[in-house]
């Protein structure tokens, strides 16, 4: 069907509704061309008189045709001819002199000097009968004088609304220049609403339950106000980045059912005074209009940061005075309203203590990392709209990413679909996935850099080294590949799994700066000498030894002290918060705790010398070596075949307790039943 056939006709007449033109600045720029064209039109049009010499003014002179001669401002002089005159031959170049009401002069003799000039004149007039007396005349361009000054300024006008109407283009809301100050926020409601829901958000189950919660509040307040409890006004994501903040704000858009108003922190910031102030107070009162609605703010520490900490602009700054209009405003409407705030940040420890204050953001939802578990229901989401064969198992390949966010999952999935399509596969297999988390943690594979044979056997034994040292200690993370062909700007990279723990122990974290170690003890003892290749892991010691002795108080000689500051305070101090002799004292420390475990590896290394160098001759033949690899020449890990045995014995003991507590429950239930006596507290105890 066509669009013209489905507009209605306006009062059942047969015409469709004509809107009204809009309006376009663009018309004024075209009325204003239109008017200085004509003006500069009938300027020409008006200045007909031809331009004469003194010998022409002497010829009009002595033939007495000249009427008047005016002196126009001391500067040229207008000849009129007599109106009988001027059907003469003579005077056939000149028009008639009267035009628009008034008489116009048909030359003009452009003068030097004023005194020379009359004189000159007065000696042509002797012994005419009639003479022409010169007449004075101070006359003024009304038109010119008004362009010279107005002209500028509708120039600069029009100039300053071509930018500001270039620069709101871009900026969503806000419009013209007088709406500046208005709100940037996007409204979500029934018209434009959003798809997602919580059945699309999958391992924030703990933070889902807060969230849910809320929404309920909206949904059904009665249920909560008649106890005499209050909505809470606002609640604040806080998490690593790529963990689903937003994901999550957007899944409460869509089950909410209320109008949603979303925008950046950054969208109040803007480069005149006042504007984010004036946008704060437009959004609340936008808002509440649309009551019960909820606000999210993404990314809040952009205005959110504490107050005061920059000491170079002081306190008189444009993003302070948005983070107060933006306190008053959640402090100062009505507490049964319906206006919830949602706000993400990735930075909680730089925002201001009066934001994160009962009364504003009542919660603070943390929103972690995904656990082993979390991940495999977050790659199975990610995985429904791909076509993956059976060797795909979303258990798998949580376990292959460790530590990774929600986002670095989906790119994961994306990343597995480009490379199989590149490959003109049809469907995606397991080693696809595998290469994009290898693509994602270590780049891309560089095939085609140049390496010399000796700088390959360094990296090689480098690796092997690493290897070697994460499989013979027991807290070390268990291998899973190794590779001597260079990614990204790594020449070599080892793929570890870790294991996922709360807590740990010195031992554990011992036993990691030893493995990292591994690769330079292995060079010093195979060549002799070491390299620059260690540059990533002496980085990465250097910091967890120092986290171990300053942080974590696992030192003997600083004790049980930690100069941590988890309120971020600390990063605008010029001191350290430990003294001079202290921090004599860590860096002793920090040294000979690795120096201890670079020689623990050396003594390791030097033990299974031979194997090492098995492991790197296999290493240089294959190019990537396996987990397999490593058990066919070091064997199996007694650690984990002593681990496996000890959660298998601890699943038996939890089967037999569950067993025993079924049984005893079958055992008293019959006995009760048959006495129909009421069951006692002892019985009850026993139950329990």
């Amino acid at each position: 069907m066509n669009e013209t056939n489905d507009k209605k006709p306006e009062n059942g007449i047969g015409k469709p509704k004509v809107g009204k033109p809009k309006f376009s600045f663009y018309w004024i720029y075209a009325l204003l061309a239109l008017l200085i064209i004509g003006l500069q039109f009938m300027n020409n049009w008006s200045s007909s008189p031809k331009s004469v010499g003194w010998g022409k003014v002497k010829e009009i002179v002595q033939n007495q045709d000249m009427d008047r001669l005016v002196l126009v401002n001391k500067e040229f002089a207008e000849i009129y001819i007599k109106k009988e005159k001027l059907n003469l031959p003579r005077y056939k170049d000149v028009r008639p002199g009267d035009g628009f009401g008034e008489s116009k002069p048909q030359y003009i003799y452009n003068i030097g000097s004023v005194e020379t000039f009359e004189k000159d004149f007065a000696e042509l007039q002797k012994g005419v009968v009639k003479p022409v007396y010169i007449e004075n005349l101070p006359r003024r361009n009304v038109w010119g004088d008004a362009l010279s000054w107005i002209l500028p300024v509708l120039l600069l006008v029009g100039a300053w609304f071509f930018i500001m109407r270039m620069m709101s283009r871009g900026s969503g809301g806000g419009g013209q220049i007088f709406n500046i100050g208005k709100s940037k926020a996007q409204l979500f409601d029934k018209d434009t609403h959003v798809n997602i829901n919580f059945s699309d958000v999958a391992g924030l189950e703990e933070a889902k339950v807060e969230i849910m919660e809320i929404v309920d509040f909206l949904k059904n307040p009665k249920k909560y106000t008649t106890l005499g409890g209050k909505i809470p006004k606002g609640a604040l994501l806080v998490g690593p980045p790529g963990t689903g903040k937003t994901l999550l704000a957007k899944a409460v858009a869509g089950e909410a059912k209320v109008p949603f108003f979303s925008l950046s922190g950054s969208d109040f910031v803007e480069m005149f005074v006042g504007v984010g102030a004036s946008r704060v107070r437009d959004l609340f009162k936008q808002a509440k209009e649309k009551s019960p609605c909820i606000i999210f703010i993404d990314e809040i520490d952009a205005i959110g940061r504490a107050r005061g900490k920059n000491q170079i602009t002081g306190a008189n700054d444009e993003r302070e005075n948005t983070l107060n209009q933006l306190l008053t405003e959640m402090d100062g409407f009505a507490t049964n309203a319906g206006v919830i705030i949602l706000a993400a940040t990735n930075r909680a420890d730089i925002l201001d203590r009066a934001l994160l204050r009962a009364g504003r953001f009542d919660r603070q939802i943390n929103v972690e990392l995904p656990d082993l578990e979390e991940r495999k229901a977050i790659f199975k989401v990610h995985m429904k709209p791909l076509k993956n064969d059976d060797s795909v198992n979303a258990e798998f390949l949580a376990k292959q990413t460790p530590g990774f966010s929600g986002a670095d999952i989906a790119n994961v999935c994306n990343e597995a679909a480009l490379i199989a399509a590149r490959q003109n596969k049809t469907e995606i297999a397991k080693q696809d996935f595998i290469d994009a988390i290898d693509r994602i943690v270590g780049g891309l594979e560089k095939r085609n850099k140049i390496i010399s044979p000796q700088e390959k056997k360094v990296i090689a034994y480098h690796e092997a080294g690493h290897a070697t040292i994460s499989w013979l200690l027991e807290y070390a993370h268990p291998l899973v590949k190794v590779t001597i062909v260079p990614r990204g700007k790594a020449l070599g990279a080892a793929w570890y799994l870790p294991e996922e723990r709360q807590i740990t122990t010195y031992e554990q974290m011992f036993d990691e700066l030893t493995a990292t170690l591994g690769g330079r003890a292995s060079e010093e003892i195979i060549f002799g000498k070491v390299s620059t290749g260690a540059l990533n892991d002496l980085e990465k010691v250097t910091k967890q030894a120092y986290a171990m002795v300053v942080y974590y108080g696992l030192n003997k000689e600083i004790g049980n002290v930690s100069y941590y500051d988890s309120s971020g305070q600390q990063e605008y101090s010029f001191n350290k918060p430990f003294s001079e002799s202290t921090a004599q004292v860590i860096d002793v420390e920090i040294k000979k705790m690795i120096e201890e475990g670079y020689e623990r590896a050396k003594a390791l290394l030097l033990d299974n010398k031979d194997k090492l160098a098995q492991l790197a001759d296999i290493l240089l033949k294959k190019e990537v070596i396996f987990r397999e690899d490593l058990e066919l020449i070091f064997g199996k890990r007694p650690f984990e075949e002593h681990s496996m045995e000890s959660f298998q014995n601890g699943l038996n003991d939890t089967a037999k307790n569950d067993q025993e507590e079924k049984n005893a429950e079958q055992k008293l239930s019959p006995e009760v039943e048959s006495e129909n006596e009421p069951v006692t507290g002892e019985v009850d105890e026993s139950k329990q």
